[in-house]
């Protein structure tokens, strides 16, 4: 289970220069926030900071921004910090509130206000649990544990997780098509947050498969963005859980898919971004790869090569590499009456199903403009498949 935490953010979000700072997870502030609160239902004392032990080892400490004590429970609150990175639940507060519970209860999670809770299969919580992933859920585990057994009294225990206004947040990532409806995930498998690290949105990528998955979905839609997306769903029409939000991580999508195949894949984006795929590029980030215009050029005079006469195809090959955008080498390409958008689409769908290295997935590219407008669509119909 996933919200991508920092997903939308760092669509437009620019990397600091120098060395970045790190941050903490949500679970590992819900897990100082529970050992404060059990320490003061045990002790009568909150302890600012508290400091906890993460799955690696690290032991930081947080200082505390809730404290609230009654008979038999108490509340503490900490303020997630992020880092550098562009984390939308950075400046959240995270508490957790405490109870000693009934004899032979055992440790209970509970969700409270702007904590979801799950509705769908395929997550690593079943429906009608709390949106509180396992890692979380062992590291408050353990330190009731210790405080219990520091104690000498049973480990019955009751601990509710909210986040003031994080249904609000929540409306920013992904939990609402992952079926984890009323607010954020609880999450992380090591309590660090690494800024601008790509794990969290292939994570979340592979959790949506999961979910499409386990509700029977025989077709998916990975689109790069919001746009090609929409222009997509125009002709399939498929259910919101089956939208996979893929971004730059083509490689991300399709290597999971290699494991837990879906029978249709469709894949959706801009035609500088689809090239990249049809280069062999799996990482269609600016930063991570670029466009080659000299592959334009080479596919583009490829298709005119016993049309034209030499003069006319090397002048066409001299213009697009001195193209300054994709965009502009599709442009010429067309003024010379050359379907270059056909042949990127089905240049991009052997890269995907190289990829998927004989897993029974099939493949259809989609390839848009900046408006949404189809330029061209390669497989399911048998176009560009090779069928």
């Amino acid at each position: 289970m996933t919200q991508n935490e920092s997903s939308a953010a760092h669509e437009t979000a620019r990397k600091p220069q120098g060395e970045l700072r790190r941050g903490w997870t949500t679970g590992a502030c819900a897990t100082a926030a529970t050992k404060a609160a059990l320490t003061a239902v045990l002790t009568g004392e909150f302890p600012d900071p508290v400091t906890i032990t993460l799955p690696k080892g690290e032991t930081p400490a947080f200082a505390l921004a809730v404290e609230s004590l009654g008979d038999g429970w108490a509340r503490a609150g900490i303020v997630k910090d992020a880092g550098d990175d562009p984390d939308v639940t950075h400046g959240a507060t995270i508490i957790a509130q405490v109870a000693l519970a009934k004899p032979g209860t055992g440790i209970v999670f509970r969700a409270g206000d702007g904590v979801g809770m799950v509705t769908l299969p395929g997550l690593p919580v079943a429906p009608g649990e709390p949106a509180i992933n396992p890692v979380p859920r062992a590291m408050m585990t353990a330190e009731i544990e210790a405080q219990c057994a520091t104690h000498d009294i049973a480990t019955d225990v009751e601990v509710t997780i909210s986040v003031p206004g994080g249904e609000r947040i929540a409306e920013k990532t992904w939990n609402p098509r992952l079926g984890i409806v009323g607010g954020l995930s609880i999450l992380g498998t090591t309590g660090v947050v690494h800024p601008f690290s790509c794990a969290a949105w292939i994570h979340s990528i592979h959790r949506g498969v999961d979910v499409a998955r386990a509700a029977g979905l025989p077709h998916i839609l990975g689109a790069t963005g919001s746009t090609s997306e929409a222009a997509a769903q125009a002709i399939h029409r498929l259910p919101e859980i089956a939208l996979i939000d893929m971004g730059d991580f083509a490689g991300g999508l399709l290597k999971y898919l290699r494991q837990h195949p879906v029978p249709r894949l469709t894949i959706a984006g801009g035609f500088a971004k689809l090239t990249k795929l049809a280069q062999g590029a799996l990482d269609l980030h600016s930063a991570r790869s670029q466009v080659d215009m000299a592959f334009l050029a080479d596919v583009a005079c490829e298709l005119k090569l016993n049309q034209f006469a030499n003069e006319r195809i090397q002048d066409i090959r001299n213009r697009i590499l001195a193209a300054n955008t994709a965009l502009q080498a599709l442009e010429i390409a067309q003024q010379s009456g050359t379907d270059l958008a056909d042949a990127i689409a089905v240049r991009a769908r052997e890269t995907a199903l190289s990829a998927l290295r004989g897993a029974p997935v099939d493949v259809e590219i989609i390839l848009t403009d900046r408006q949404g407008a189809i330029l061209a669509q390669a497989g399911f119909s048998g176009a560009g498949d090779g069928a």
